[in-house]
């Protein structure tokens, strides 16, 4: 009987997500789009490690000290728009260097704000969950674009064959799905690839086959196959794509169980992070492993912290933003700390941010709604300038009062730190060129280093 392409490939790859595969005349016919590249102009970044909060983290609480908010809502003083305001659970204290204040929720992270530059003045496009996730990460609230790190690994290519360009590390998914990381019209290749914490955070990673030998023959025998099918399909996008991905999946099945294996680290480092040994889970593991990709070459990790549930979109009880801090701060310092002595932090940029910030007064009695209007988000690293605060919000919290920062700005300014001109890294799709910051977007040169 005679098997058909699809039955062959069927046949080695069958119960497996990841079809591993060598095929490099297939990417040569088709064009190399993760081929290493050089920025427009020399950039002080080399990778970009994003921190994201799903939910809507509350400026005022958190980064934004307002001691009249705290005033007015113990007087039962009224907003403009009629409501009480709500005054901040936490106090804020200064602990570095600078003097930046951060709330009691950040203990630990608010020793690294020496390394850190603080936006207080951020607004975004809509007040929505899904739009503004995607605001964030795409530069739209309205239609599905590439993520940021498919524009940082479509401009950069990678350093690692072995491993893809672009990362998420995410319990679950955030409220825009999988659209936060996807390539969209970009080549599919740059799109993030999802590992999740626990026992198994990258499926059918194993390599299948019981020898080398083995393994190398059904390559090769797929590499024909590939061939074969890839010449009568020259100008296919999607094709190329695929081939690809069997290719870097063949890559991390080499390289991504050492990345995750973390037996190496040593005790210190375990301590550092708040991370028991042996545990492959929370987001101290996803920062730790977030290094490890950082270091290995990757350009874009992502760390997401919590899905669509359980998050910080605090309505009903703003207390719910302790054991959520609690999580995420020991991490976040030991991150930039283990960075910084390692000498990455100076060609790695870091960034926090959330969706959007909550408002000064109540949604309920003890909780805050969404507010895109004005919140707080900060980068550290790889071009930026250490130990400031820009801009600010007024003295409630509730508008901006200084220097204001558009999604597309920060966006912007991302991208100028790893040596581009936003308004040059462009892709041509459906008659026009495209960019992630639309028609919009600044350099906030003020904050550079």
């Amino acid at each position: 009987m005679t098997l058909t392409r699809r039955e062959s490939l069927r046949s080695m790859v069958a119960g497996s997500l990841m079809l591993p595969a060598i095929v490099q005349s297939c990417l040569a016919d088709a064009g190399d789009s993760l081929a290493p590249r050089q920025p427009h102009f020399p950039g002080r970044a080399k990778r970009v490690i994003f921190l994201f909060c799903n939910g809507g983290v509350s400026h005022v609480e958190t980064f934004d000290p307002k001691p009249k908010l705290v005033q007015a809502g113990r007087e039962g003083r009224k907003a403009p728009n009629g409501r009480g305001y709500l005054a901040p659970l936490w106090d804020f204290k200064a602990d570095s260097r600078c003097g930046t204040e951060v709330s009691d929720l950040f203990p630990n992270l608010r020793k690294s704000m020496d390394d850190i530059c603080l936006i207080r003045s951020m607004f975004g496009d809509h007040n929505d969950h899904t739009q503004a996730t995607l605001g964030i990460h795409t530069g739209s609230v309205t239609f599905a674009r590439p993520s940021m790190g498919s524009w940082v690994s479509y401009g950069l290519g990678t350093e690692n064959r072995n491993l893809p360009s672009f990362v998420v590390i995410a319990p679950s998914l955030p409220y825009s799905g999988a659209q936060a990381w996807s390539s969209d019209f970009l080549p599919g290749i740059h799109s993030g690839t999802l590992v999740t914490p626990g026992a198994d955070p990258v499926p059918n990673l194993a390599r299948r086959a019981p020898t080398a030998d083995l393994q190398r023959m059904e390559l090769d025998l797929l590499s024909r196959f590939n061939r074969k099918h890839a010449a009568a399909r020259p100008a296919d996008p999607q094709l190329a794509a695929r081939i690809k991905s069997f290719e870097t999946a063949f890559g991390m099945q080499m390289e991504m169980p050492e990345v995750l294996d973390l037996s190496k680290e040593t005790d210190a480092t375990h301590k550092l992070y708040g991370l028991e040994r042996g545990s492959t889970k929370g987001f101290a593991w996803q920062c730790l492993v977030g290094r490890r990709l950082a270091e290995r070459g990757v350009r874009f990790v992502e760390l997401i912290d919590t899905g669509a549930s359980n998050n910080w979109d605090a309505h009903g009880d703003m207390k719910t933003h302790e054991p959520l801090a609690r999580n995420i701060d020991q991490p976040i310092h030991a991150l930039l700390t283990d960075l910084k002595s390692r000498g990455m932090l100076d060609d790695t940029l870091v960034v926090w941010t959330s969706e959007f910030g909550r408002t000064p007064w109540p949604d309920s009695p003890k909780g805050r709604s969404h507010y895109a209007t004005v919140f707080s988000s900060w980068l550290a690293g790889g071009g930026i300038k250490p130990g400031i605060v820009y801009g600010a919000s007024d003295e409630m919290g509730a508008k901006i009062a200084q220097d204001p920062v558009h999604v597309h700005d920060f966006h912007a300014t991302i991208l100028h730190c790893l040596g581009f001109d936003h308004k040059r890294l462009t892709f041509r799709h459906a008659g026009r060129d495209f960019r992630l910051t639309d028609v919009h977007g600044e350099v906030v040169m003020p904050i550079l280093a």
